[in-house]
């Protein structure tokens, strides 16, 4: 899988990644008509969520790390967001991702334990999941922050509006709205 244009969503999971947060992204984005890819940096596609509900994955992080995304995302859950952040091949693509101003979305653990170790989110406003606030410089009490290329959220209870955030920048606030009406979501 290999494309030299921007296209679609990244969505990268391990095990401990937050299941509420990872289904909701991916049904509004795929609702909103953007091609989601669900990629695994585990050796295997099925990884272990929370609440014990099993997330399977469209590929392995290795067979898509070549594939330039409009969109990649990290979901929380904090074990999930540590392992996430130990990832090399997914930092070097997060790298890739900020130097080119694409769209970065994480949310819950995934600001403060995925992207800040890694500098990400120097002299931007982020949020958080609040048990980890102190690990972010610029710490902000709202459910969603866009600030520049790079979208947070706080965690579960925030996936519906983050994934519609993260789906009006790649097809536009028309798109947003629709989604959000077919959703009962005001």
């Amino acid at each position: 899988m290999k494309n030299s244009r921007p296209s679609g969503a990244l969505l990268a999971i391990a095990h401990g990644s937050e299941s509420l947060e990872t289904v909701t992204i991916i049904n509004v984005l795929r609702r909103a008509g953007i091609e989601v890819t669900v990629a695994s940096i585990e050796s295997e596609l099925m990884v272990g969520g929370t609440r014990g509900i099993k997330l399977v994955a469209d590929h392995r992080f290795l067979d898509v790390r070549e594939h330039v995304f409009e969109l990649i995302v990290l979901p929380g859950g904090e074990k999930g967001a540590e392992a996430l952040s130990r990832y090399m091949p997914l930092i070097e693509m997060l790298e890739a991702q900020n130097d080119a101003r694409r769209s970065i979305g994480a949310i819950c653990a995934a600001p403060a334990l995925t992207l800040a170790p890694h500098h990400f989110l120097e002299g931007r406003r982020a949020t958080c999941y609040p048990a980890f606030k102190a690990k972010l410089k610029s710490w902000v009490d709202e459910a969603v922050v866009t600030d520049g290329h790079i979208v947070t959220s706080q965690g579960p209870g925030t996936a519906l509006p983050f994934a519609l955030c993260l789906a009006e920048m790649l097809t536009g606030a028309v798109q947003r709205r629709e989604v959000a009406e077919a959703l009962l979501y005001a």
